[in-house]
């Protein structure tokens, strides 16, 4: 069983799309409509980045949707049939749009907002813990009183990503560090995404969903809500719910792939720049096959 896995902020890079603009006609039709609504060139934006803005939070989730969906578009053209989406933050998006819940310049118009919403929240801070199993991070973010922190992401058994205020940020690495941690890395980032921190961004973004209306989806999608597969049958009432919630909660990125595993997943194909998520996934399973094999 084939699933596309879509990746989100940090996979973006300068060049990306190079070799899909003028080969996919779905983005053709469309690329004037696009760039009207974004009211620059994501074309330009991606292959030349003149302005050294690819960086920034408001031209990245854009920019990252658009070149996505150019490497869905082509995995479509070449007869890939995924029986799962999924996404990463971001992803999640395309994996949405692959599903039928909306159409591109749609999807377009709501990462556009989100990227303004997140990227005006400030004063915070992330950092990927890598080496530690969440279970030990929680219990020194007890044992240390780091209760300003929260967890962003859950990228595989031993990668974590922490979110909140800059100063208990740093204040958390030599924690980290002395309990065995391998590495300790802050991210470029300005503030501290998927954490309570973005409560007003979430807000904003609810209201400025109740405008549209979602298509039922016609291939299962993986909320990082959740991690487990949205229902398809509703009103999309399922879809504008997470999409919020995904902003102040964590990315369940373990619990995804997992969820996906049991449910027979064979073939993980990364449908975006880059093997982030390529990587995570071969994290996953082979954390769980030495978990299987420590028990027999």
């Amino acid at each position: 069983m084939q699933v596309f896995v879509f990746p989100g902020q940090g996979s973006q890079r300068k060049g990306m799309g190079q070799d899909l603009f003028d080969k996919v006609p779905e983005f053709l039709a469309v690329e004037r409509d696009a760039d009207a609504l974004l009211g620059y060139s994501v074309r330009e934006l991606c292959l030349e980045d003149a302005s050294k803005q690819l960086s920034q939070t408001q031209y990245t989730q854009p920019s990252l949707f658009v070149v996505n969906a150019l490497h869905y578009y082509k995995a479509k053209a070449e007869g890939k049939q995924p029986s799962y989406l999924a996404g990463h933050s971001l992803g999640e998006y395309n994996a949405l749009m692959a599903a039928g819940a909306f159409d591109f310049i749609t999807g377009l118009r709501l990462v556009q907002k989100r990227g303004e919403l997140m990227a005006m929240a400030k004063n915070g801070a992330m950092a990927a813990v890598i080496g530690l199993t969440p279970e030990k991070l929680m219990r020194l973010l007890a044992e240390h009183r780091l209760t300003t922190l929260d967890v962003a992401n859950y990228n595989s058994p031993l990668q974590t990503v922490i979110s909140g205020q800059e100063a208990d940020i740093q204040r958390a690495g030599p924690i980290f560090e002395k309990a065995g941690a391998k590495l300790y890395m802050p991210l470029p980032v300005s503030a501290a995404f998927h954490s309570r921190y973005m409560a007003g961004a979430a807000e904003a973004f609810d209201k400025f969903l109740s405008t549209f209306k979602f298509g039922n989806l016609t291939v299962p999608v993986v909320s990082n809500v959740t991690g487990q597969a949205y229902l398809s049958d509703d009103t999309g009432q399922s879809v504008r719910s997470l999409l919020v919630k995904q902003i102040v909660r964590p990315v369940l990125w373990t619990h995804s792939i997992r969820f996906l595993l049991g449910k027979g997943a064979s073939l993980f194909t990364e449908v975006g720049p880059g093997d982030v998520l390529t990587r995570l996934v071969g994290q996953i399973r082979e954390a769980d096959s030495s978990a299987l094999r420590a028990r027999v």
